[in-house]
């Protein structure tokens, strides 16, 4: 069996993204898939028609276009388009057959509100203003690894030039009751709704706000951008560039469970569906970054390999040999912490 530094479970964006970074450090790296086909949510398919593409559950990426980590990915470069719409998106008022329509300029959009009811133009801008103080700061905090630091310290000082705790109320304040209080035409309010539904919070939650003006502000920032060809598209390209980086992946291979070392209560391989295991892990659970995955780089002295058990090892890269032996920074923890795998979540859809 082949030996890998991390296996990754799930060919998701997610999966994917974490999996592509992982090789990019110099780490060989399985994707294991039970379906038949890459990319969880991200799909496109023909059942339709033939001859028509559709997306068959996320469509639209805007917080893919503001991470710095999917940017980083250069995606373009393995076949990956975007494109944008003429207007971002609209909502349809019933009762007085108006619709509010979002436009990457905001002074159309705030224009249109006012049009439906004087005073709603210069809420939408209000709303705007506020953005550009702290937007950066909690868009950066919300892609940013966990406990998200710099980013997070960064958020807080613009919150407090912003309004400080009014503007807390503000973004913690549920969707209905935000809309209700900022606009006076009901298509505008639709426009705050529809964006808060997006999130998976109800409307009447607290924080679905927050999802309501994030969504509704990158539309005017990076737009909804969606991959030309349909949402498959973006998940071809990851698969694309992980394997132009010597990964692997493995559709229709189903784990079932993961081996893990009694002895060292760590995960030290997994099992699939078939009842073969891809190939163990050395017995070593280690954390890079925003990512956990059971690994163990082969350049690892042995005799280091006691000491680097932190969550701090990083390694060092050699031009000749590529990654060189990591050194370990700080104690050994006195309790390490279970085998898992996640990933950071660079977008929503």
């Amino acid at each position: 069996m082949t030996d890998w530094d991390a296996v990754v479970v799930g060919s998701g964006p997610n999966g994917l993204v974490a999996a592509n970074l992982l090789t990019d450090a110099g780490w060989s790296v399985l994707v294991l898939e039970a379906q038949d086909t890459p990319g969880g949510a991200v799909r496109s398919d023909r059942d339709v028609h033939p001859d028509f593409v559709h997306d068959t559950m996320s469509s639209f990426y805007p917080l893919a276009a503001a991470s710095p980590v999917v940017r980083g990915l250069g995606l373009e470069a393995h076949g990956l388009a975007w494109s944008h719409a003429p207007a971002v998106l609209g909502h349809f008022d019933p009762a007085s057959q108006r619709w509010a329509t979002l436009h990457r300029d905001r002074e159309l959009t705030a224009a249109g509100l006012e049009d439906l009811h004087p005073g709603d133009g210069e809420a939408w801008l209000e709303l705007c203003r506020t953005w550009d103080v702290v937007g950066d700061s909690l868009v950066g905090a919300l892609l940013s690894p966990f406990p998200p630091v710099r980013n997070g310290i960064s958020a807080a000082l613009a919150v407090r030039r912003a309004g400080g705790l009014d503007l807390v109320r503000t973004l913690l304040t549920p969707a209905s009751s935000l809309a209700r209080e900022r606009f006076g035409s009901e298509a505008a309010r639709l426009l705050i709704a529809g964006n808060a539904s997006h999130a998976d919070i109800p409307l009447d939650a607290p924080g679905s706000g927050l999802m309501a003006v994030l969504l509704a502000m990158l539309g005017q920032t990076v737009g909804w951008p969606v991959p030309q060809g349909g949402a498959g598209r973006l998940a071809e390209a990851l698969v694309r560039r992980l394997q132009s980086r010597g990964g692997t992946l493995r559709c229709s291979a189903e784990v079932v469970g993961v081996e893990v070392d009694r002895g060292r209560h760590e995960a030290c391989g997994s099992r699939t569906a078939s009842g073969s295991g891809p190939g163990p892990c050395s017995p070593t659970w280690r954390r890079r970054g925003s990512t956990a995955a059971w690994c163990a780089p082969r350049t690892c002295r042995p005799a280091r390999c006691a000491g680097c058990r932190t969550s701090s090892w990083t390694p060092r890269r050699s031009r000749s040999t590529g990654p060189s032996p990591g050194r370990c920074r700080g104690r050994s923890p006195r309790r390490r912490p279970r085998a898992r795998c996640t990933s950071p979540t660079p977008w929503r859809s």
